[in-house]
């Protein structure tokens, strides 16, 4: 097939975009770069792929992509809270934009397109285990609504796509996914952490820890996303993808982290994040049902493999 990954020089497209190439695929990576990084697509075999660095939200698709595409996957968008909070306009726009710009141009190809929601679109939960039906509760005046609401209406552009063009538009739930190729310096946790720990410097964690996220590493994502490629199964709402099984405290989380590198750093209390979510555990039961999927890597495998990436190449 002839794939287009948006958003591939990013830590879950470059990730993607190399499995896809190792399947056979043909891949075109659209990228700008605000975020994405050319080393993560560096190892990609050469004339395996085209790169092309245009910004999504103006860039003219068919003008500048000579290749039927079959598939569009759209991972496009500023993801980490450093980046959104410093770019909150950029980040919203191109959720809206972007999505918009490659509905019309999936329109033009006949194409699947795979929009990469988040489990963020849910806000700060009133509830344990969020499901699909679960409508949220969101602020969209806060320093995170940018990413938060922009999302949210990019879920709601591809709804009326489904409904007005009969397209085929399937709409994951992302909840954190980690792995090899996340940048240390984005403020994300599990980066975050592992840098610091492997420098021997003090953890900081934002408010108690108490707050809990489900942590899926990147290979049970890519799974999934190769699953509905190549599936026939259409579904026109959207799917949770994460993993309930590994759901912890952010102090557990350092903890695991100091005890898998070797480290006894301290670990080092700073002021709440204005919004930041308390709990963040996913349904997957909808999951299993329509696409037969579930996630299979433990934390500890995950972050086994992401703490030797780092090793590596920090």
């Amino acid at each position: 097939m002839n794939i287009l990954v948006a958003g591939g020089a990013g830590f879950i497209g470059s990730n993607l975009c190399a499995s896809l190439i190792k399947d056979g695929h043909k891949v075109v990576i659209l990228d700008n770069l605000s975020t994405g990084s050319l080393a993560n697509i560096r190892d990609l075999e050469y004339g395996t792929y085209t790169f092309v660095n245009e910004d999504v939200r103006t860039c003219d698709l068919g003008g500048i992509i000579s290749i039927a595409i079959d598939v569009i996957i759209n991972l496009a968008c500023i993801a980490s809270p450093k980046a959104y909070y410093k770019q909150p306009v950029d980040t919203l726009m191109t959720s809206v934009l972007g999505t918009k710009n490659l509905l019309d141009y999936a329109l033009t190809q006949n194409a699947m397109l795979i929009q990469a929601s988040t489990s963020e679109i849910y806000g700060d939960p009133n509830v344990d285990i969020l499901e699909e039906t679960y409508n949220g509760n969101v602020s969209c005046t806060g320093p995170r609504a940018c990413y938060d609401e922009g999302k949210r209406a990019a879920e709601t552009l591809c709804m009326d796509y489904i409904r007005t063009h009969k397209m085929d538009v399937r709409i994951i739930r992302i909840f954190n996914t980690y792995g090899p190729k996340m940048n240390s310096a984005d403020g994300r946790a599990i980066p975050e952490f592992i840098n610091k720990a492997l420098k021997s410097e003090s953890i900081e964690i934002y408010g108690s820890g108490d707050q809990t996220r489900s942590f899926m590493f990147i290979d049970d994502l890519i799974k999934v996303v190769k699953q509905l490629i190549k599936s026939d199964v259409r579904f026109d709402t959207p799917i949770n993808i994460g993993n309930p099984y590994e759901e912890h405290t952010i102090n557990e989380l350092a903890g695991i982290i100091k005890t898998l590198t070797h480290s006894d750093v301290p670990v080092v209390h700073l002021s709440g994040l204005e919004d930041d979510p308390r709990k963040r555990k996913p349904s997957i039961l909808k999951a299993e049902r329509v696409i037969s999927w579930k996630p299979t890597v433990s934390l500890k495998d995950g972050l086994c493999k992401t703490i030797q990436y780092f090793r590596q190449n920090d």
